[in-house]
C-alpha cells in the first residue's frame, strides 16, 4: 500500500516486500486502465465542484477515483522488491536506506503515471529507469553531507513523506503551498524546511594537525575518469540515447534490455522474450530490424567520430 500520514515508508517497504504477488501482463493492462479512469474522474470532479453535480454522477466519479487509487497501490506493492533492490545498490554513499527507498518510491510513482501497457512491456521494465534516476539524484544531492539537528531532520522527513503521499494522490509533484496546507504549516515554515542546508565536504578541505594534507588524498576514487574522458563518455552516452530513442518504442525497449542500456545488466533473447510475452525468434527479428535502422547514416552521424576512434 502507498504510505499514509503516520506511516514510515521504509517500514512499509520492509513489511510489504515479498508479500504482494507479481502481476501478470493482463492484470497490468486492467490496472493501468483503472488508474487512468480514476485520474480522469478526479479531474472531472474537481472541475465540477461549483457545477452542482448530480449525486449519482458524483458517486460514480468517486468510485472511479477510489478504484484508480487501489490500482496504483497494487502497482506499488508488486514492485516493492524492485525499489529495495535498486536502493540497496546505493548504500554506503551517504544516504540512509529508508531515504533511498522513499526517493525510489517517487520514481516508481512517476513510472506508474506514465506507464502505457500498449507498448508491450511490463511496468517493472519501464520503472527501472525512473527509480534509478530518483535514487541516483538523491545520492548526488544528499550524499556525503554533514548532520543536521534532530528536530530539523524530523521535519525534513515529514516533508518528504508528505511529498510522496501527495505525488501519489495528485499524479504530480505538489506545490509548496499544497504541502504546507497538508502539513498544517505556514508557508514560511515550509520554506525554512526546504532550505535546510546540505553542506558537502570539499575534497580540497585541509585536514591534519598541520593542515598540510587534503581530504581527497585519503579517498581512493576508482570510478573517476580524467575530465576529458569523462566529458567524451557523457557526450557518447547522450548520442547513443538519442539514436536509440529515434527507434519505435518496442525496438528501443528491446535494444535497451538486450544491451543493458536500462540498468547495466544485458538480457538474453529468452529473457527479453519472456518480458514482452513474445517468442525468442520474434525478439531476434525486432533486434535485427532495430540494429539495421541504427546503421543508417541519419542515425549514426553523431556517433561516427567515436566509433572510428574505437
Amino acid at each position: 500500500m502507498v504510505e499514509r500520514e503516520q506511516s514510515d515508508p521504509g517500514a512499509i517497504y520492509y513489511q510489504e516486500a515479498g508479500k504482494a504477488p507479481l502481476l501478470t501482463r493482463e492484470e497490468e493492462v486492467e490496472l493501468a486502465t483503472q488508474y487512468k479512469l480514476g485520474k480522469k474522474a478526479g479531474v472531472r470532479l474537481k472541475e465540477s465542484e461549483n457545477d452542482g453535480l448530480r449525486p449519482e454522477k458524483r458517486e460514480e466519479l468517486e468510485f472511479l477515483i477510489a478504484q484508480g487509487e487501489r490500482a496504483r497501490d497494487r502497482f506499488v506493492a508488486s514492485n516493492l522488491r524492485l525499489v529495495i533492490s535498486i536502493a540497496r545498490q546505493k548504500l554506503g554513499q551517504g544516504v540512509p536506506l529508508p531515504d533511498l527507498i522513499q526517493e525510489g518510491n517517487i520514481g516508481l510513482l512517476k513510472a506508474i503515471e506514465r506507464f502505457n501497457p500498449d507498448r508491450g512491456f511490463k511496468l517493472s521494465t519501464y520503472a527501472i529507469w525512473w527509480i534509478r534516476q530518483a535514487v541516483g539524484r538523491a545520492v548526488a544531492e544528499q550524499g556525503r553531507t554533514i548532520r543536521i539537528p534532530g528536530h530539523a531532520s524530523e521535519e525534513l522527513s515529514r516533508f518528504r513523506r508528505k511529498t510522496i503521499e501527495l505525488t501519489a494522490r495528485f499524479g504530480r509533484e505538489p506545490t509548496l503551498e499544497e504541502l504546507a496546507k497538508e502539513l498544517g504549516w505556514s508557508r514560511q515554515r515550509a520554506e525554512r524546511v526546504t532550505g535546510i542546508p546540505i553542506i558537502a565536504c570539499s575534497l580540497d578541505e585541509p585536514v591534519g594537525v598541520e593542515e598540510d594534507s587534503y581530504l581527497g588524498e585519503f579517498i581512493k576514487d576508482v570510478d573517476t575518469f580524467p575530465p576529458s574522458e569523462a566529458a567524451t563518455e557523457e557526450i557518447l552516452g547522450e548520442q547513443l540515447r538519442k539514436a536509440v530513442d529515434s527507434l519505435k518504442p518496442r525496438e528501443a525497449e528491446v535494444l535497451s534490455l538486450r544491451f543493458g542500456l536500462v540498468d547495466g545488466n544485458p538480457r538474453t533473447l529468452s529473457e527479453v522474450a519472456e518480458e514482452f510475452n513474445l517468442s525468442r525468434e520474434r525478439i531476434r527479428q525486432i533486434q535485427a530490424e532495430a540494429l539495421r535502422k541504427l546503421r543508417h547514416p541519419s542515425r549514426t552521424r553523431g556517433l561516427r567520430d567515436y566509433l572510428e576512434k574505437g
